[in-house]
């Protein structure tokens, strides 16, 4: 580097004049001020100098590792669609780190030393166990041989002792011999024969030598102490030589006998079958569902012969076929069985034991609870937010009720539970459960507008349920209002006024202006003071559900209606197929409650699943309890689902080669409540003809997500929206697979979709 003055290299370095001075004059480098030049080796001893004193040990010491930057910036045109080209800077920063080889040969000779540790201390552990395993194998063999010296000497002294037993036996014979033949001679030459030999001591003799020379558990030789009584001699006149064994005879392990076996007189064993001599016949238990084969087994046949049977009864099965009861009990009966009908719910019988534990529980009164019913825009719900002081029809999609709503009214004549009922033609279920679920039925008729045929059908709902029935004659207020009309019309279905020498009170009101709401709620508490409305309110709660749904980031939300006793926070609660912990509680303005008391509608979180709309709400003593009975029910409906679909006939089969010439509209149902999705689902299926069939893949509550458009996608069907909406996963979806999906918030405008659907695909 050339030459520069002491200010030019105060700014190279960003240090002040007067401090690089101080710094030159302390490294004994004389200038006279910022303008005088210094050179290099001036400037390598101001760095030798400023190194040695911020401590670093050596004049010439240099950092271990480096690192340099570099960045470049360089510019690109690009073309544009709109014909313009654009520039772009590209900015290119490379980051580069040198380490000095002497500090990367210090780390690998670390890690070598390292290494080589480890393995030195690897094989010294192998050799130690090697040699371990060496010596062990040794000391086996030490073991082995001498075992086998032992055992070939005594099998030696063992031969030697039978050798030397049979010599004696030999000597013995021989012996016995030459004195039969002293004997037998005199008497030839008429001389008296001698007295015998008793040989019972010689006998003894033998008999103890050979016990002394015969080891433990090898045979032994014994002579009879004492000959049987008639028994005649050898042919040598000597007595009966036995073989006896040892003293491991004495242990020798008995034959055993079999337990429960039958055995003739002399104590043999005999076979346990017997071929019978008549067809047995079985009492064969049959629950609501059973498959081919256990039917079979139950019967003690073969599943072939149980098949057979079902074809000659025109059912079609496989073995792993699952049969409903009563196609059971035919070929229980037709193979010359008798059936027991058994019963699978034993284990939900009395699930909160209410017949012992809540006997001795105190009535107390309760309000009433009053469902609103009637036709379609006859002010219903009008009628019920004038009571409450609230504007919940404004916010219903086009002024109908799309579900089940209840709520707690405090008026000034008491309190009362009101539930508001769709009139719609396509909810006709969800009216048969408001009128089950109610003490009192407010029946809604349009002055201006007279009964409708879901006036009377509401009305004929309540009647089956044996509920009072209150008729409000709503819009009285209009011109065209003719009551008298309503009445006339009403007593058809056998609805009959008061003042014509009926039961059913008739009320006119106006839901705008207010006119006879009092009168209207003194009828209803009337109604309530008749009945004498009363549920206990310690013990285990029940209740039953008006409406579930599934909402994100709730999960599973009920509407429950209390029946009897107190619902609690934390309670383990029973509903339907589901099961699970009440763990929050809100009322129908969506504040938090504890407890819920008798005719008390709630809002319920914490179920597994939504369950469907009429379930009985049970609360039990345990969360496995609750789990068990669930789980129970959920089995068995999966076993009538599959139960109810199998057995196909020869007619099934026909007619599904008539269904292949039918058009088919194939509709997935996504809906915010199970009622609307029930609703919907029934109203389509009616929708059905001869050459255009609807075909609802499925129906269930909750958001469209991207699992039901693959669905639809793989049958093609189109999508129903009720009430919801499709997730962002879901709308990816839509675009890849084009599956096509709808929005309602109407259910009349979804039906006449389809309608319009339907038409197009009729044949010209």
């Amino acid at each position: 580097m050339a030459e520069v003055t002491v200010s030019q290299f105060a700014d190279v370095l960003k240090v002040p004049v007067d401090r690089l001075l101080v710094q030159l004059e302390q490294a004994g480098i004389t200038v006279s001020g910022a303008d005088d030049k210094i050179s290099d080796d001036a400037k390598m001893e101001l760095l030798t100098h400023l190194r040695r004193s911020h401590g670093s040990g050596e004049e010439t010491a240099a950092p271990s590792k480096i690192t340099l930057k570099r960045k470049t910036q360089t510019e690109l045109k690009m073309a544009s669609t709109q014909g313009r080209a654009r520039t772009v800077n590209v900015e290119v920063r490379v980051k580069r780190t040198y380490v000095k080889r002497d500090v990367l040969e210090e780390q690998n000779r670390a890690q070598q030393e390292q290494a080589d540790q480890k393995r030195k201390e690897i094989e010294a552990a192998q050799q130690f166990e090697a040699d371990k395993a060496e010596a062990a194998r040794r000391e086996q063999e030490r073991l082995e041989q001498e075992n086998r010296r032992r055992l070939e000497e005594e099998e030696q002294q063992r031969v030697r002792q039978a050798e030397e037993s049979r010599r004696a036996l030999e000597q013995r014979e021989r012996d016995d011999a030459e004195r039969d033949r002293a004997r037998r001679a005199p008497d030839v030459k008429g001389v008296q024969e001698p007295a015998r030999v008793e040989p019972k001591v010689e006998a003894r003799k033998v008999e103890a030598k050979v016990e002394h020379k015969v080891e433990h558990k090898k045979p032994e030789v014994r002579a009879s102490a004492e000959p049987s009584r008639g028994a005649p001699g050898t042919r040598y006149g000597r007595q009966e030589l036995h073989v006896a064994g040892g003293d491991g005879a004495r242990f020798k392990k008995k034959k055993t006998r079999f337990r429960g076996r039958p055995t003739t007189p002399d104590g043999e064993q005999k076979h346990g079958f017997e071929m019978p001599t008549a067809p047995v016949k079985r009492e064969v238990p049959v629950s609501e569902t059973i498959t081919v084969a256990e039917l079979a087994q139950r019967m003690a046949v073969k599943a072939n012969e149980v098949i057979k049977t079902l074809m000659g009864l025109g059912v079609m099965a496989t073995i792993n076929q699952s049969l409903d009861q009563d196609t059971a009990v035919l070929v229980i009966e037709e193979m010359g069985h008798q059936p027991r009908l058994v019963k699978e719910n034993e284990i939900e019988e009395d699930i909160q034991g209410i017949g012992e534990s809540d006997s001795g529980l105190e009535d107390l009164p309760r309000p009433p609870v009053v469902t609103v019913m009637g036709h379609v825009d006859h002010g219903k719900t009008s009628l019920l937010d004038y009571i409450r002081r609230t504007k919940v029809a404004a916010g219903e999609a086009g002024g109908i009720t799309q579900h089940i709503g209840a709520y707690h009214v405090e008026t000034p004549r008491g309190v009362v539970t009101f539930l508001d009922t769709p009139g719609h033609a396509a909810f006709t279920a969800m009216r048969a459960r408001g009128a089950k679920a109610t003490d009192v039925v407010v029946l809604v008729v349009a002055a201006d507008d007279g009964v409708m045929p879901q006036t009377i059908e509401a009305a004929q709902q309540a009647r089956a349920a044996g509920v009072p029935i209150v008729v409000a004659v709503n819009k009285i207020d209009k011109p065209d209002a003719d009551a008298e009309r309503v009445r006339v019309e009403l007593s058809k279905p056998e609805v009959v006024s008061e003042e014509w020498g009926g039961s059913d009170i008739f009320v006119q009101v106006s839901a705008r202006t207010g006119q006879g709401i009092d009168q209207l709620l003194e009828a209803i508490l009337l109604q309530s003071e008749l009945l004498e409305l009363k549920a206990p309110r310690d013990g285990l709660a029940s209740g039953v559900v008006i409406e579930s749904s599934m909402e994100k980031g709730r999960g599973a939300v009920a509407t429950v209606l209390v029946k009897r006793g107190t619902l609690k926070l934390g309670d383990p609660i029973l509903a339907g197929q589901q099961f699970g912990r009440v763990r929050a509680m809100f009322d129908e303005t969506g504040n938090a409650v504890k407890e819920a008391l008798p005719s008390m509608p709630v809002v319920v979180l914490g179920l597994t699943g939504a369950p469907n709309a009429g379930d009985d709400l049970l609360v039990v003593e345990s969360d496995r309890k609750a789990r068990e009975v669930a789980l129970h029910r959920q089995s068995r409906h999966r076993d009538t689902r599959v139960a109810g679909r199998a057995p196909a006939t020869a007619e099934d089969v026909f007619s599904q080669m008539e269904d292949a010439k039918i058009s088919i509209i194939p509709v997935l149902i996504k809906t915010d409540v199970k009622g609307s999705a029930e609703a919907l689902r029934q109203a389509l299926d009616k929708l059905s003809t001869e050459e255009v069939q609807v075909k609802v893949l499925g129906s269930n509550v909750g958001g469209i997500t991207a699992s039901d458009i693959q669905q639809a996608a793989s049958s093609k069907a189109l999508v129903i929206g009720f009430n919801v909406r499709a997730d962002s996963g879901a709308r990816e979806a839509m675009k890849d697979t084009g599956v096509e999906v709808r929005y309602y918030s109407i259910i009349y405008e979804a039906i006449d979709d389809v309608k319009a659907m339907m038409s197009g695909m009729l044949a010209p």
